[in-house]
């Protein structure tokens, strides 16, 4: 590195950071990346990628059960190290050579340290300072919640990292939340022989529909998972035998490992907020173009701004802000309008989510309740996907539902949530219809093909019912 001024610093190498810096090059700046821990970051290493490895191979041994013909070939039990072998791979054995490569190819300049904020457009480096001539964008993402329960910290809990990095299943696990971490883990661990306990002060997946939580929690149970509904953990402690954690309704639970999946943090507690006069710890506000509200040259995307904690919408957020600081740096038009090439307006009611749980819980979009809490005139379609032809020959067994909500003053979807085997397959054609703002008199001429599961799609709209013809303008 001989550089020290850049057009961007982009602080935080994960697929946020990646995609603002990789559209930012390809938009005629130049930029540094930099990057504490592995190129790559949370998604490939410990979350999206080794957990959804731990998790298919027992998906799809039960898949094979279910289906005649393959579940009389079946002669063995899920081989848990193998598994593990194979989420190895998936996570390129914590290496990110393969990352940095692309980062290099790319036209990035990478430097590797912790970074913090020292001046406007200023960012030091283990010491080194570089500049940025028009911005800097934080992408440091986020780390999980530890709740203050007494003996928590000091019984070295598990986070999710923990979780999809272990080298062996533990005999006991106790995990403390119901959210997408908690029901993943405890599907994967419960698929190894796991005896797992899974403590939720409410519902699982609350922010879904109802049911959704419910099918996953019957699941669970059949995988031989214990649920404890409303009780929270008052204590913790780490003895020779294990982990007891003590009850606020007077049981206990004991187990090998405890993994605490209740929420997020931002990695923005010493990054140097405090110098530009924000406060450290805080999640960043920014508007639809990931600009930090009060600055003209600070952006943030990703988890840290807490619009929408997925993956998939922190690189989009990337590729609106990285097109966005190109063209306001050379001067070129913005377009950060509703939908515009420079926003990321799908954040606010449009968001899309896979549950890899068993079965899956795919949604995109607005719940009923979030729907009427926002306003909406709306009516609720429900179908049981069981009834599809293509369902029945999928699985012997399948069991599934979906729920499609509809404003009924524009006759367009808000919202989408299907429950059932591989149902993640199905969530882009409702990404599709609800982005698009696809009116349903359209949506009819969209024919699934027969027989596969997509035809729930006919179904939904069989149930709501054609819409009349307009009349013509003066008629």
């Amino acid at each position: 590195m001989t550089e020290s001024t850049y057009d961007l610093i982009v602080m935080g190498a994960g697929t946020s950071g990646e995609n603002v810096a990789d559209r930012a090059v390809q938009g005629g700046l130049s930029v540094l990346l930099v990057e504490s821990e592995l190129v790559g970051g949370e998604c490939s290493y410990w979350a999206c990628m080794p957990s959804k490895a731990l998790l298919r191979s027992g998906i799809a041994l039960r898949s094979a059960r279910a289906v005649g013909g393959a579940r009389e070939a079946l002669t063995g039990q899920l081989d848990v190290a193998a598994t593990f072998r194979r989420r190895d791979g998936l996570a390129h054995d914590w290496d990110d050579a393969s990352q940095v490569k692309w980062v290099e190819e790319s036209g990035i300049d990478l430097v590797r340290g912790r970074a913090r904020i020292t001046g406007e457009r200023q960012v030091t480096v283990d010491g080194r300072v570089y500049e940025a001539r028009f911005a800097v964008a934080i992408s440091v993402g986020s780390d999980p919640l530890l709740p203050d329960i007494p003996g928590l910290a000091e019984a070295k809990p598990w986070t999710s990292r923990d979780a999809t990095s272990a080298k062996v299943a533990p005999s006991r696990l106790a995990i403390i939340g119901g959210g997408v971490v908690g029901v993943e883990m405890a599907t994967a661990y419960a698929s190894f022989g796991t005896a797992v306990t899974l403590l939720t002060r409410s519902s699982l997946l609350g922010n879904e529909e109802p049911f959704a939580g419910e099918m996953v929690a019957e699941s669970l149970e059949r995988l031989g998972a214990t649920i404890r509904f409303g009780v929270s953990a008052t204590s913790v402690s780490r003895g020779e035998s294990g982990v007891r954690l003590e009850l606020d309704d007077g049981s206990s639970v004991e187990a090998d490992e405890v993994l605490v999946a209740i929420g997020r943090v931002p990695r923005t507690g010493d990054i140097g907020l405090d110098v530009i006069g924000l406060t450290p710890g805080d999640w960043l506000e920014v508007d639809d173009t990931m600009r930090v509200k009060g600055f003209d040259w600070l952006y943030a995307c990703g988890d840290v701004n807490h619009r929408a904690l997925l993956t998939h919408q922190g690189k989009y957020q990337a590729r609106a802000a990285g097109d966005v600081i190109a063209a306001r740096a050379l001067g070129r038009p913005v377009s950060d309008s509703r939908f515009g090439t420079h926003v990321a307006s799908a954040d606010h009611e449009m968001v899309p989510q896979v549950t890899f749980s068993d079965p899956e819980v795919a949604s995109i979009g607005l719940t009923a309740d979030a729907a009427r809490r926002a306003g909406y005139d709306i009516r609720v379609v429900d179908y049981d996907i069981s009834w599809i032809a293509g369902a029945s020959i999928q699985s012997d067994d399948y069991e599934g539902r979906a729920r499609m909500i509809v404003d009924e003053d524009r006759t367009v979807i808000l919202g989408v949530t299907f429950v059932g085997p591989d149902v993640s397959e199905l969530l882009h054609a409702a990404t599709i219809a609800v982005v698009g703002e696809v009116p349903l008199d359209r949506l009819w001429h969209a024919v699934p093909a027969y027989p596969t599961v997509n035809e729930i799609w006919l179904r939904l709209l069989e149930t709501y019912g054609r819409p009349q013809p307009r009349a013509a303008a003066g008629g």
